[in-house]
């Protein structure tokens, strides 16, 4: 398997630059997602990859050759597609050999390898039917079924779930996780659904505006943002963003702002004072949803600020669920344990712990 690099490459189309210049390395053996919002450059990305699209600038290197000039058959690539692209005239077995036939694969190889990738995704019983006769889930598992049969070095998935109800997904998503383990593969998977990069990836690439925001394991996104947009599209619910300013109070630094006041930690303390000094004390709080205590605080909790929330819509969700509440102008989800509910239109004193708070730079929405 190959190691991929990326190197300074970009995408145009006529005057309109899509991907300015990126680097980006994808590691021998590695699940790596991309994600982001529609439009910002993930599956343009992919494209490039597969050889589907033409590089504009830059270069995409398979350990020490250079590919943007290979054709993508011989890139020892196999692509799954967001609309599966199977041929409907074709039964089963015969779409997902169709590309070992085109390479003049010997017949016994190829129904040997058919068998054992279709008992693999269980659609073995389906190798005689057409497309047609067949569900969206079971069609899904053909098209990854004739990926897999290639053998490839390199698997790419371009949004293979997206057009599948949420109860498929769910099971889809788990078993294609299960069979990342099975298969020592390079795998690059293109979502903008964050559950699914966060389940599925060794390495999240989240990007927006064709720009790599910050490429990191699923728990180094969470936990250590680099800026706004990763901290708000990593998480569900989404973090909070509460608009603040930094006060200096007996040794002590605090984030104020409409109806709250809340103490930040010594580190906080430590780099955040020098922009009261400076007249630069206007920042953004974030804090995720999980991070509010109504009645359950840590025993090791350390100095909490109190923050007072109306409650407007509470969605129980089973174990769990999620407040819609109110601060002053200034909306916020709450996630707690669903035990003893609570209801609708009453205000609630909630604590958040300074360490649970993470604030932002206004102008450049990186984290301080």
């Amino acid at each position: 398997m190959p190691q991929i690099r990326f190197d300074q490459v970009t995408k145009s189309y006529g005057n309109t630059q899509v991907l300015p210049p990126f680097d980006l390395t994808l590691h021998n053996g590695e699940f790596t997602v991309l994600v982001g919002p529609s439009g910002c450059g993930k599956s343009t990305t992919l494209r490039m990859l597969a050889g589907l699209e033409v590089l504009s600038g830059g270069e995409i290197w398979f350990d020490d050759r250079p590919i943007s000039r290979v054709e993508p058959k011989d890139r020892d690539i196999a692509m799954v597609f967001q609309d599966y692209a199977l041929y409907p005239h074709m039964n089963i077995a015969k779409n997902m050999s169709f590309a070992l036939k085109l390479k003049r694969t010997p017949k016994k190889e190829i129904n040997q390898k058919v068998e054992q990738v279709a008992t693999m995704l269980g659609i073995e019983h389906l190798l005689s039917r057409k497309p047609g006769e067949l569900s969206g889930g079971q069609r899904q598992r053909v098209a990854m079924g004739r990926a897999l049969v290639r053998d490839a070095s390199t698997f790419l998935f371009d949004e293979p779930l997206s057009n599948l109800d949420a109860k498929l997904r769910n099971k889809m998503r788990t078993e294609l996780a299960e069979m990342r383990n099975l298969l020592d593969k390079n795998m690059v998977y293109v979502t903008h659904d964050q559950v699914e990069a966060m389940t599925l990836g060794d390495r999240i690439v989240v990007m927006a505006d064709g720009l790599i925001q910050q490429q990191g394991t699923p728990e180094e996104l969470f936990k250590t943002p680099n800026n706004k947009f990763v901290a708000g599209f990593i998480g569900s619910p989404n973090m909070n963003f509460l608009e603040a300013t930094l006060i200096e109070e007996a040794d002590n630094l605090y984030a104020k702002g409409k109806g709250f006041c809340l103490q930040l930690s010594a580190q906080h303390r430590a780099t955040l004072t020098s922009r009261i000094a400076q007249q630069d004390a206007d920042i953004t709080v974030g804090i995720r949803p999980s991070s509010f205590y109504l009645d359950n605080l840590p025993e090791s909790a350390n100095t909490p600020s109190e923050i007072s929330l109306y409650v407007v819509v509470s969605e129980y969700l089973g174990a769990q669920s999620v407040l819609l509440t109110r601060c002053e102008d200034q909306n916020l989800e709450i996630e707690m344990e669903s035990a003893s509910p609570v209801q609708n239109n009453q205000t609630l004193n909630f604590s958040v712990l300074p360490e649970d708070i993470m604030i932002f730079d206004n102008d450049t929405g990186n984290r301080l």
